[in-house]
Formats: C-alpha cells, structure tokens, sequence
C-alpha cells in the first residue's frame, strides 16, 4: 500500500479524522463514539489551556483517497522540561492493522516532536489532563467509561513494534454496589476518624461550588501538584473545572474531608456519561443536548459511577482518612434507592501502591489495564519508571 500523511487544517481533513474510528471500530461492539466536541476542544486554542505554553498537531494517513490512520504530536513545554529528558506526547492514534501505516504515523510525529527539542514522546496521551485519553487499553474488552479510550488488541503490537517501551502501567478497578468485599480495616479506620471531632466528612453543595473548588484545589496541589507530570492547579482552572461539572454533579458521589475546617480529602466521583454519549453517535448539537439531559436527568440511564480522583493531603495520609471517605460514600450507596449500582475507579497508576491497596480494600477487582508507553528518541537509554507515590 501507498500513503498520504496529510495535516488536519481544513474542514475534510477534520472530518476525517473524526469519522476514521467509526469503519474501525465497526467490529467491535464494546466501543463507544466519543462525542466529537470533546475531541475538538483538545485542539481548540479557545478551549484547552495547554496552548498557552504548548502547541498540537494532527494528521491524517490516506490510501487510495480513503483515511486509514491518524495520529497527534504535542507539548506542553511547562511539563515537558520536568522530565529526565524533554519529552513530548502522540495521541489520538488511530490505524488499521499495518505496521508500514504506524510506522509512517510514528515517524512524522517523532520528526516533529525532534525539531521542537524533544528527546522522547509518550503515548498514547492527551494534550491535557490525565483523566482523559490516556494509555493504551491492553486489558478487558468492556465499555470505555466517559472520555478514555478502547483499542483493538493488534495496536499493543503496533506501538510495542516500533519501540515504545511501558512507561507505566493503569489499572481500572471494578466493584458492584453492594455490602460485600469490604475490608474490615476500612470501617475500622473510619470508626477511628468519628473517634475525633476534629475530623468530619461531607458531601459537595451546589450552592457553594466556590467554596468546594478552592477546596479541591488546595487538597489537589497539596496531594497530587508535587509529582511529576502534574502540574498545580490554579485558582481559575480549579472554578472552570467546577464549571464545566456542574450540569453532571451529583453531590452524592463527591466527597469532601476536613480538619478543623481545613479542607484535607476527596473522593470525586461523576456518573458515566458514556452510558448516556453511546446514543448520541458523536454528535452535540441542540437536539442532541436535549437527547442528553433527557437520558440523564429523567430516564436516569447512568447506573455506573465513575471515581475520577481520590486524594489526601500529606498531613494526614496514614491516618484513616480514606476510610472516613470510603465509609461515609458506602452509608450512602447502600440504600436501596441508590441509583448508581456499579463503580469503578478510573485509572490507577501502577507507581501508586498505596491507592492501588485502597482499592482491593473496598473489594475492587482489576478490570481494565491502560498502559502509557514511552518512546527514547536515543535508543540506546533505558525508559525509567516514574517514582512511586502515596
């Protein structure tokens, strides 16, 4: 076969690169449509805050007229220079089953990534946030949850074939809703915490979503903002973010912890959106949204919760904390109207043991597994793992 790399700077061209995953995908029946605004917004200067330290490309591969690839390069030059090496990202990605397509794809977004002063790419990832678009699935042929994404098996092969190297890997646990599978030590530790006035736990108010985003800022810089690839979180971003959940918040899958009044932890939660998205085809325009609200807010066809971020500053991890949080969200979901009836905790990273030990203790059980790979553009150095966290 004959390529075509053509960059996406026109309406066909963006087209394209949006329609490729539908004849991809006709096959597999786990896969879900993203809706195309929230891909456009990733490449929208007007939207993704990234361009103002960092810049995006994307691509389309042609054979014979007919898209059959696509792939994205980009850099946040803020993170980039946090690491050993500067290092870029590919995302996006998408190929038929032909190494010559990838290899093409992988090149042109190497060469550029190279031009720009990078020394090494990760991918599959986002220009973004880590909650979005990011590792490889190689593990559990299940729906993907709201904005993350599902893979044939033959694209390990791809990436793997043409030398990205695991960088780390992600893990999706999975729990029904019910009484069973709880450790012991979580209510034990939840009983400790109520042992103390000092402590308490609380559910977020839409009524002051001021109040609980500069919360969840300070316990997110405190918690997260230190390692690296993780940048700290602003004032502004932390109010968009409150923003743009707000229409989807049910305030009983959000969970704040305090000490002495001094916000401490969280366990974020959000409905599955994808549960609502799949009928929708990619699409958002005004019927679309009111396709939308109607699925979610009357028909209540979301019965799968989503936990998004679980955090504890470092004061007070170690301290039972998690259980209060655990424990508290557990009174809640057991109750026989609860409408959510499965949960799964959207990506753990494998640096994270301790996050990682949290998640078995709530009777969680590996469903899925991601994997972010690394590609050394100095083939003679090692990928080195990210250190572990708490």
């Amino acid at each position: 076969m004959s390529f075509v790399l053509k960059e996406v700077d026109n309406r066909k061209t963006r087209k394209d690169f949006l329609n490729l995953p539908v004849e991809l995908y006709r096959d597999y029946p786990s896969w879900i449509r993203p809706l195309n605004n929230d891909i456009e917004s990733v490449f929208n200067p007007k939207t993704n805050k990234q361009f103002r330290h960092g810049e995006a490309i994307r691509w389309v591969l042609y054979s014979d007229n007919k898209p059959v690839g696509r792939i994205a390069a980009f850099i946040d030059y803020e993170i980039a220079r946090n690491n050993e090496q500067p290092t870029g990202g590919v995302g996006f990605f998408e190929c038929i089953n032909s190494p010559e397509a990838a290899t093409q794809l992988f090149d042109t977004a190497k060469e550029w990534l190279q031009q720009r002063g990078m020394e090494a790419m990760d991918g599959p990832i986002n220009f973004g946030d880590r909650d979005r678009w990011w590792g490889l699935l190689v593990e559990g042929d299940y729906p993907p949850n709201y904005c993350m994404d599902y893979h044939p098996p033959y694209y390990r092969e791809l990436f793997e074939g043409y030398g990205f190297k695991p960088y780390f890997h992600q893990f999706t646990y999975y729990r029904p809703v019910n009484p069973e599978g709880l450790d012991p030590i979580i209510r034990e530790k939840a009983e400790r915490i109520a042992r103390n006035p000092a402590y308490h736990v609380t559910i977020i108010s839409k009524r002051n979503l001021k109040k609980f985003a500069e919360d969840f800022r300070t316990i997110y810089n405190n918690a997260w903002g230190r390692y690296t690839g993780v940048k700290k979180m602003s004032h502004i971003h932390a109010m968009a973010l409150m923003k743009t959940l707000k229409p989807i918040i049910d305030p009983e899958l959000m969970y704040f912890a305090y000490y002495n009044n001094e916000p401490i932890g969280f366990f974020i939660m959000v409905p599955d959106l994808n549960q609502v998205v799949r009928h929708l085809n990619g699409q958002f325009g005004l019927v679309h949204k009111l396709k939308f609200l109607y699925l979610l807010k009357v028909k209540k066809v979301c019965t799968k919760a989503i936990g998004l971020i679980f955090g504890i500053v470092s004061q007070h991890q170690g301290k039972g904390v998690e259980g209060a949080l655990v424990t508290e969200f557990a009174n809640r979901a057991l109750r026989p109207d609860f409408q959510y009836k499965e949960l799964e905790l959207n990506w753990i990273g494998d640096f994270n043991p301790t996050m990682r030990r949290v998640a078995s203790q709530i009777g969680g059980k590996i469903r899925k597994i991601h994997i972010t790979y690394r590609y050394m553009f100095d083939r003679t150095k090692e990928v080195v793992p990210p250190r572990r966290v708490s």
